[in-house]
């Protein structure tokens, strides 16, 4: 029996648009599904480059007028890979048009637009979800599995650092994740923004309170001339401009549950590649992440036998581990395009059975309540609220 298709409108094609077509590509190869995803159109404003990596990346059309395509009649589903500021006008024309919307993160670059995003999904019976890839890691989403099961006991404590050090050269010119008015903010909304969709799903608890601190030590930069859109093949202009996001946001967090937490994220760190670090301790023991170690989890707890107890390093590679009874054998790693892939099966299956898909809509909303109370914190130089 043919399975229902379901058409896929891309739009933007550099970085994300490279993952996300990568994920809609290989998807049916690694899961059955009950629907097929045709990728129908990758959408982009420059219709040289947009046509070249529609033939690249496997879409059997190109165009250039996201409104044109979020109006047709043949696109069931609008996946958001633009630049941040445009998240929010997109996602809520394509809801409106009837759509299901994968948006990658953020939802909004304002909380008012975040929460109108998600008011305006909620109740439509369209399947939104917002890209935080990195819960489909397998690894992280066993570590979930031991936090909700009780294997930790009660969690006291979440600490987590995401480290980069790709704009530690004062030479690399402004892309548009340095403009305040694009991006929403730095190393915060870029790298936190992660850390604290990991802490909300594995703890499965909502932020209380926070207080922050926050930094930009490089103030100016050359204009950018030209980009690949990726992190690096940057060309600079002559001229100077002002860097106006953060280079590094630290904070301190109480979660509801009454664990404490403590966050840091920087592009500044000379080094660190993609250092996304995070540690979690309860009262019956503790699990260690590292995304550079992304198939791997370090689990430390207290009911071992005495002369035995240690952090042991546990394989996320077994067929019984989220996920991974589609791909290899025991110990064949999987990487960081695999967390799309999941997250890709996880919507569309979804969209199939018309359920719903998480992270929602509403993870993208709370998600940017904590941005935002931070950066209030941080200007306040106090703590600051982070509930609804």
């Amino acid at each position: 029996m043919a399975k229902r298709q379901v058409n896929i409108a891309l739009i933007g094609y550099q970085f994300m648009g490279k993952a996300h077509s990568n994920a809609y590509r290989q998807v049916g190869r690694f899961f059955d599904l009950e629907v097929e995803p045709v990728m129908k159109v990758l959408v982009g404003r420059n219709e040289e480059k947009v046509k070249a990596a529609a033939e690249k990346f496997g879409w059997q059309e190109y165009a250039t007028d996201w409104e044109e395509v979020i109006a047709r009649d043949d696109i069931d589903i609008i996946d958001i890979g633009t630049p941040n500021d445009t998240h929010a006008l997109i996602t809520q024309k394509a809801i409106a048009a009837g759509k299901h919307v994968l948006c990658e993160k953020p939802l909004a670059i304002s909380v008012e637009d975040a929460k109108a995003s998600y008011e305006l999904a909620k109740g439509k019976g369209l399947v939104n979800g917002i890209c935080h890839n990195y819960r489909f890691a397998p690894a992280i989403a066993l570590a979930q599995q031991m936090v909700s099961s009780g294997k930790l006991g009660a969690i006291r404590h979440f600490r987590g650092v995401y480290l980069q050090d790709w704009i530690v050269d004062p030479s690399v010119p402004l892309v548009w994740r340095l403009d305040k008015n694009i991006a929403g903010s730095g190393s915060h909304g870029d790298l936190n923004a992660h850390l604290i969709d990991t802490a909300r799903f594995v703890m499965g608890t909502e932020f209380s309170e926070v207080c922050g601190l926050s930094e930009t030590f490089i103030k100016k930069r050359p204009l950018l001339a030209d980009t690949d859109g990726g992190l690096t093949g940057f060309k600079s202009s002559d001229e100077m401009g002002e860097v106006t996001v953060d280079d590094v946001t630290s904070f301190l967090a109480r979660f509801e549950n009454g664990a404490t937490g403590t966050f840091e994220a920087t592009r500044l760190a000379p080094g660190r590649k993609n250092y996304n670090r995070w540690e979690i301790n309860g009262e019956k023991g503790s699990i260690v992440y590292n995304q550079e170690r992304m198939n791997e989890l370090e689990v430390y707890v207290t009911d071992d036998p005495a002369g035995l107890q240690g952090f042991h390093l546990v394989q996320a590679t077994e067929a019984e581990m989220p996920y991974m009874s589609a791909y290899w054998p025991v110990a064949h790693i999987i990487g960081y395009e695999h967390t799309f892939i999941n997250m890709v099966k996880d919507f569309l299956e979804a969209v199939g059975k018309g359920t719903e898909f998480t992270p929602s809509f509403y993870d993208g909303y709370r998600n940017q309540i904590v941005l935002d109370a931070v950066e209030k914190s941080a200007n306040a130089k106090a703590w600051a609220s982070a509930t609804l």
